[in-house]
């Protein structure tokens, strides 16, 4: 009779669990914060891998972006924000007053309502180069046909006849100095 009871207790417990009459204590979790990071926001907490380029080069890019091939180099991109890495042949070292000349006509000619806000030779881990910052229009969005106004910060490094242009841009507005900074100073040639 004992067995018995004992398999009945049991199996009474189990039909009350399976039924929802009966529930286990369990402690409950905690709700978590959603992020506030205005759209275009690299969180500071971001993760960054490297890039290894067949071009010659290595970069540091936010883990997670999609990657596709562009002529001449790579594109990684999240949402509104972008990372383009292309190497072309160069004959000189370029310097703001050849970027000025060459780089800008070219960007405004290319470009969805290019201003440029600044051009001026800088130094980055990887060597001198020239940094242009300017603002654009994204593309057309193919669904929305919606566009949205970037902020871009370009750099053009040489080394033995070969010039990489690294263009970051992300929504105007968007507090990614640090990031874009990190970035930047990651760029090794190999």
């Amino acid at each position: 009779m004992t067995v018995r009871y004992r398999i009945s207790a049991a199996l009474a417990m189990l039909l009350m669990v399976s039924s929802g009459a009966f529930a286990p204590a369990v402690a409950q979790e905690k709700l978590i914060a959603p992020e506030t990071n205005p759209p275009g926001d690299i969180p500071d907490n971001q993760v960054f891998v490297t890039y290894k380029s067949p071009d010659g080069f290595d970069l540091k890019v936010p883990e997670g972006w999609s990657r596709t091939m562009i002529d001449h180099g790579v594109r990684f991109f999240d949402k509104y924000d972008e990372i383009d890495a292309t190497v072309v042949d160069a004959s000189a070292v370029p310097t703001a007053s050849s970027a000025k000349a060459h780089e800008i006509p070219d960007l405004k000619t290319a470009g969805h309502a290019v201003k440029v806000t600044a051009v001026k030779d800088v130094k980055l881990a990887a060597g001198p180069a020239v940094r242009i910052s300017y603002l654009s229009n994204s593309a057309p969005n193919s669904v929305t046909s919606k566009q949205i106004r970037l902020e871009h910060e370009r750099f053009i490094l040489f080394k033995d006849g070969k010039t990489v242009t690294l263009d970051l841009a992300a929504p105007a507005g968007a507090d990614n100095v640090d990031q874009w900074q990190l970035i930047s100073n990651s760029l090794k040639w190999r």
